[in-house]
């Protein structure tokens, strides 16, 4: 299996990477992890990883027109996809941090602030370890975990209008945040997978399985 974390000039590659070829050990999965933006990688890849740290303008600028469309492909053709935090972010139509930006249009709903948990007097950013709320066998990529796990966040923006069929995992923070999405054989984080774990690295080993 050869799987590629899409290199956009963004941050944590390397660790999401090395937290990908250990959960592919931890499956029994030969896989080749390596960090590219090269077309001829990215398209005849068998999974994606495109991480995300920073602000979501920011990400999507350094996506850039030729990354989109080669993402868009590749994706289109039925190779999975995870985004990790402002990775998952970019997957909806539309982000607000610093502007409006587009985002790739694969899910429902757009990227903004999270007002609500500031008005109930909880500090910005979400910074650390919450727990996951999600039925059990309802997704692949929560084989093997129980409600009431733990993954870690750090984010001041969240994904807000989502579609509830798009839903895998929630957690609280002053609000319903979007934890896990998929839609077809596309999915995301909000937390990082790379730190938390061992339920990220579960997370991760789901998705190297996973066949939408």
């Amino acid at each position: 299996m050869r799987v590629v974390v899409i290199d956009y000039n963004g941050g944590n590659l390397a660790s999401a990477a090395q937290a990908a070829r250990k959960a592919a050990t931890r499956k029994g999965i030969e896989a080749d992890v390596v960090i590219s933006r090269d077309a001829n990688d990215i398209l005849t890849a068998d999974r994606l990883i495109l991480p995300g740290q920073g602000a979501f303008a920011d990400c999507a600028q350094g996506l850039g027109p030729e990354l989109r469309n080669m993402l868009e492909t590749a994706t289109a053709n039925g190779t999975p996809f995870l985004g990790i935090c402002v990775g998952m972010q970019l997957m909806c139509e539309y982000g607000l941090e610093h502007g409006r930006t587009e985002g790739l249009g694969w899910i429902s709903g757009n990227i903004r602030r999270m007002d609500e948990a500031a008005d109930a007097g909880l500090r910005l950013p979400h910074m650390g370890w919450n727990t996951l709320d999600f039925t059990p066998g309802a997704h692949l990529l929560t084989d093997g975990l129980t409600p009431g796990n733990h993954g870690y966040f750090v984010h001041s923006y969240a994904l807000h209008d989502g579609a509830e069929s798009d839903l895998v995992a929630t957690a609280q923070y002053g609000t319903q945040v979007p934890a896990i999405v998929a839609r077809g054989n596309r999915c995301g984080t909000q937390f990082h997978v790379e730190k938390s774990q061992d339920v990220g690295l579960t997370i991760l080993g789901n998705f190297l399985r996973w066949t939408s």
